[in-house]
C-alpha cells in the first residue's frame, strides 16, 4: 500500500528528501512497541548515513495511550524553536514520563523558551498537524504503531532486530 501523501514539506526529516532510502514511521510517544523502534531507528540511521532520510508521522492512540497526543503536540510546538528532533528524542527516552509537566521540563532541559513553548501546545495549529499525520496514516493503511514505509511502499515484514536493514539490502536499495 502506497503512503499518502508523499514525504512533502510539511514532514520532519533527518536527510535527504532525495536519499537513496526513505523510510517514515507513524509512531507514538507512549506506544512501548515504538519505545523498542526508537533504538533501531537509530542504529539504521548510523548504518545507512547519507543514504538515508527518515521522517516521523504523528499517530497517537489516544484511547489506550492518553498522553499520546500532547506529546506528539510538543514536538510540533518544539518545531517552531528549532527543536523537533530534539524533543523528539527526549519524549521517546523518557516514555513513562509524558504528562504536561514533564514535557516543561523536557523544554527547559532543551533551552527552550519554555513560556512559548506552554503557549504554542495550546495552538490550533498543531492540533491541526497532528491529525493531519493521523489521517494520512488512516489513508496509508496504517492500523498499529510503529507502521513504517519504505520509499512510499508500507513496508510488512516486521521491525525487530535487523529485519529492516536486511530487507533494504535484499533488495538492493543502497
Amino acid at each position: 500500500m502506497p503512503l499518502k501523501p508523499p514525504v512533502n514539506e510539511v514532514d520532519h526529516c533527518q536527510g535527504d528528501k532525495a536519499a537513496k532510502i526513505v523510510i517514515v514511521e507513524y509512531g507514538d510517544y507512549q506506544c512501548p512497541h515504538c519505545g523498542r523502534a526508537y533504538p533501531l531507528v537509530k542504529k539504521l540511521q548510523a548504518e545507512l548515513g547519507e543514504d538515508l532520510c527518515f521522517v516521523f508521522r504523528n499517530f497517537p492512540l489516544a484511547k489506550i495511550h492518553p498522553d499520546a497526543m500532547m506529546a506528539a503536540i510538543a514536538t510540533e510546538a518544539a518545531a517552531l524553536q528549532g527543536k523537533y528532533w530534539e524533543m523528539h528524542d527526549i519524549l521517546f527516552e523518557n516514555q513513562e514520563n509524558l504528562d504536561n509537566d514533564a514535557l516543561a521540563r523536557y523544554a527547559q532541559r532543551l533551552e527552550m523558551d519554555v513560556e512559548k513553548f506552554s503557549s504554542d501546545i495550546a495552538d490550533q495549529q498543531f492540533i491541526s498537524k497532528v491529525e493531519s499525520d493521523f489521517e494520512s496514516g488512516i489513508r496509508s493503511g496504517v492500523n498499529a504503531t510503529p507502521t513504517f514505509f519504505i520509499n512510499g511502499e508500507k513496508y510488512n515484514n516486521g521491525w525487530e532486530g535487523n529485519r529492516i536493514l536486511d530487507f533494504i539490502r535484499a533488495n538492493d536499495l543502497i
